[in-house]
């Protein structure tokens, strides 16, 4: 197992300003860096409290690239729907030649119906969009003179510069929900993968990773990154790591409630299900969750002991992604989470096998 340190600004001006927000979450990413954490991550989200602070990934960790010598830096994720694909794998590029080849590239599909409207794309063409921007990235940045003919973008013969750093190009992760059908695809496709374990069943997300890395090795791939997403509670009195998870998780509720209302009225074939979204987030319980090991908080002891219950459940070759500063943490408390679990749960976690965790 390996750890890294994911952003997701779940707060609005009234509790913290953007550039504070910012100022503490990079010296966070440095201080990740120094105590050894494998990579940092962003979201990409619009408008609202929910994550309405991280509209643009690459612009976050360039910063952080600029700040940083080793640490990895991944989008998770960039949204192919909302960006031309000349201008994302452009972008992307460039990051990959300022970090030295420390990108990771995770694509994600989004899902809050008013970035769609604001961006005037029909949730309708949410998953073409999806497939069809990865692939032009993917030929951007392997071929010369590319022309595409796509059904929402058409462009050629065009060769992009820069070239990425990495050859044949930066690796590439699918963000994925609930579909096993989905990792799958990503599985034949030798792409990595990030999933919430918040969005599913231990059931369900179990049979997403069986999926994938299945179908990958299947494709003659070998084994693929898996980057699970978790919130993180730690401190060395319990109750007071369990009394934050409770309020800045009943925020994290509040602010997402409010971003998917619009869900109430809403249907899409690309989003089966998502109009009961709202009452599933609104039955949200903390002690549920923690019992369910789908948020991590306690003591070291305790997440250890947590993590060791994750690696039994979904591999010992996967990545943990911990947000650290949700809602209006402050920076120390943020930095002592970092601390402590680097010093005190990292070193006692087990590990996967070595080709699995460095395979790029």
């Amino acid at each position: 197992m390996q750890f890294g340190v994911g952003f997701f600004p779940v707060l609005d001006p009234a509790e913290k300003g953007a550039s504070q927000w910012y100022d503490e979450s990079l010296r966070l990413a440095v201080r990740a860096e120094e105590l050894g954490y494998e990579h940092v991550q962003v979201v990409e989200h619009y408008f609202t409290a929910y994550g309405g602070y991280s509209p643009d990934p690459v612009t976050f960790l360039t910063a952080v690239a600029a700040r940083t010598r080793r640490i990895r830096v991944t989008t998770g994720a960039v949204v192919p729907a909302f960006t031309h694909p000349v201008q994302l794998a452009g972008k992307l590029a460039m990051l990959d030649n300022l970090s030295h080849g420390r990108l990771d590239v995770g694509f994600g599909r989004a899902f809050l119906p008013e970035e769609f409207a604001a961006f005037g794309v029909p949730m309708s063409e949410s998953r073409a969009r999806f497939a069809e921007g990865v692939e032009a990235s993917r030929r951007l940045w392997t071929e010369e003179e590319v022309v595409w003919s796509g059904t929402f973008a058409q462009f050629g013969p065009v060769t992009m510069l820069p070239r990425p750093y990495q050859r044949p190009h930066p690796p590439i992760f699918v963000a994925s929900t609930t579909s096993a059908e989905s990792c799958a695809a990503a599985g034949r496709a030798g792409y990595h993968l990030q999933v919430v374990p918040t969005v599913t069943s231990r059931e369900g997300l179990q049979e997403m990773l069986a999926a994938y890395r299945h179908e990958r090795v299947a494709a003659g791939h070998g084994p693929g990154r898996i980057q699970l997403k978790y919130t993180c509670y730690l401190a060395e009195d319990a109750a007071e790591a369990l009394a934050a998870g409770r309020r800045w998780e009943q925020n994290y509720i509040e602010k997402m409630t409010g971003a998917i209302a619009s869900w109430a009225t809403t249907t899409s074939a690309d989003y089966p299900g998502y109009e009961q979204l709202i009452d599933k987030v609104r039955r949200y319980d903390f002690d549920a969750s923690l019992a369910g090991h789908k948020v991590l908080a306690g003591n070291p002891g305790q997440v250890r002991e947590q993590l060791a219950v994750v690696a039994d459940w979904f591999g010992r070759d996967v990545t943990v992604c911990l947000q650290v500063n949700p809602g209006g943490t402050t920076e120390a408390e943020a930095e002592r989470t970092l601390r402590l679990f680097a010093d005190e749960v990292a070193p006692h976690v087990v590990t996967g096998p070595a080709d699995a965790l460095t395979g790029r």
